[in-house]
């Protein structure tokens, strides 16, 4: 893709900062001579009301925040371009395909004499982001705003007009196909988290071979009793989760030690995740190899296997495994999708949904003799590594490929390159 770049014949100073040298045939403008601010007031009861996210105008997110004031919003047309002019929300705008209303927050843009798919590439560029920012105003960061008082004299690059349409048709096409490569990035990444939990489900309910592969059922496996688990092998036992893993209670204070909380448990791996987050309140104190799991919202699968000794602290059940229980292969029978299902299918509260601890612990359980345990566990150690490193170069494919797209966005709408 790179190959088909060139420059432009000849380039001129533009004597602006953010811009850098342009093409010579480009002008420079103020933004207010080709945008002009919409500020209709009118009502989300006539015109439907819509969010301005990073990945443009929608209409309104179940997420947004809903207020009482529904009456005092700005109007948008289709072709109207919208930015939000909160630092927070950097990078949060989009030409609209919509009629509808927005919060007084955003800005809303009448493009005027000025292709409106350019405009969009051009306004969305992390360049003009950066410096749209740059021109607002605040105390702090989190309350730095830019209004179209602000933004109306920063200095834009027009091409002539079908140099507009031009760059507008190939920036289509080529962020069409870059987009496209990463749906199907990411559609591989649900696969493979798919593949990483039916592993981990299949293992713990029906063992590995002498082959260290999945055992398969080929008649020596029972009736485990136990409805949501199935069959099982012969001589796999069964016993509740009680008689396992013994639930820890013992609280002490967590200044000066490790901390957990569910915010810093990734879902479905049980990875450790650092945040800001901080507790000097009594929480429970948890061993190097004792199981966290999350009963609040179980569904999001939030289990930690501890490499050291800390405090858990909110909706997190310290479990500590009994002599017949190897740990690690514990922390995939909590972690692996069935019960996690099961467990979620017991919570009460519907805003806040919790599962009680009692419940859980006279969940039965498969057991496989201790040595086995430690062969599965192995056997998920292996299999796992191996589909996180297929993860991360997956995600970090993604992230190379939305740079790119950044990168080509910014270097076409500038004139840094010429596309031909």
């Amino acid at each position: 893709m790179m190959s088909k770049w060139q420059k432009y014949p000849a380039y001129k100073d533009s004597g602006i900062e953010w811009l850098g040298e342009i093409p010579e045939e480009w002008e420079v403008s103020r933004l207010g001579a080709y945008f002009l601010e919409r500020k209709q007031k009118v009502s989300d009861k006539d015109y439907q009301p819509l969010s301005v996210t990073k990945k443009g105008v929608v209409p309104q997110l179940d997420t947004a925040a809903k207020t009482n004031d529904g009456d005092n919003r700005k109007l948008v047309r289709v072709g109207d371009f919208v930015i939000n002019s909160r630092s927070d929300r950097k990078g949060s705008s989009g030409l609209s395909t919509l009629d509808g209303s927005v919060s007084f927050i955003n800005i809303v843009l009448k493009p005027q004499n000025i292709n409106i798919t350019f405009c969009n590439y051009l306004l969305k560029s992390n360049s003009f982001v950066e410096e749209f920012y740059r021109n607002g105003h605040g105390i702090v960061a989190d309350l730095w705003t830019t209004k179209y008082w602000d933004m109306k004299s920063i200095m834009i690059n027009i091409p002539p007009k079908q140099e507009q349409i031009k760059i507008a048709s190939y920036l289509d096409k080529k962020t069409s196909q870059i987009d496209k490569a990463i749906r199907q990035k990411e559609k591989l990444i649900k696969l493979l988290k798919e593949y990483r939990q039916i592993i981990i489900n299949e293992a713990v309910t029906k063992g590995v071979d002498e082959n260290g592969k999945l055992r398969v059922d080929n008649g020596d496996f029972k009736d485990s009793g136990i409805e949501w688990i199935g069959r099982i092998p012969k001589h796999w036992d069964v016993r509740k989760l009680k008689y396992l893993l013994n639930l820890q209670n013992e609280k002490i204070n967590a200044k000066g030690k490790n901390v957990i909380a569910l915010e810093n448990i990734e879902s479905f791996t049980g990875k450790y995740v650092q945040t800001n987050s901080q507790y000097e309140d009594e929480g429970v104190f948890f061993e190097e190899n004792n199981i966290l799991f999350g009963k609040l919202r179980p569904y999001l699968a939030k289990v930690f296997f501890c490499k050291f000794e800390g405090i858990a602290f909110g909706d997190l059940l310290v479990y500590k495994a009994t002599s017949q229980y190897f740990p690690k292969f514990a922390f995939y029978r909590l972690l692996s999708s069935d019960f996690i299902k099961i467990v979620n299918s017991s919570t009460y509260g519907t805003k806040m949904p919790r599962a009680n601890p009692s419940y859980i612990g006279n969940l039965k359980l498969p057991l496989p003799p201790f040595e086995e345990q430690k062969q599965i566990a192995d056997f998920l150690d292996n299999q796992t590594t191996k589909i996180d490193k297929a993860l991360h170069l997956q995600q970090n494919y993604i992230e190379k490929l939305k740079e790119y797209k950044a990168t080509l966005i910014d270097s076409v709408v500038t004139g840094k390159v010429r596309i031909v």
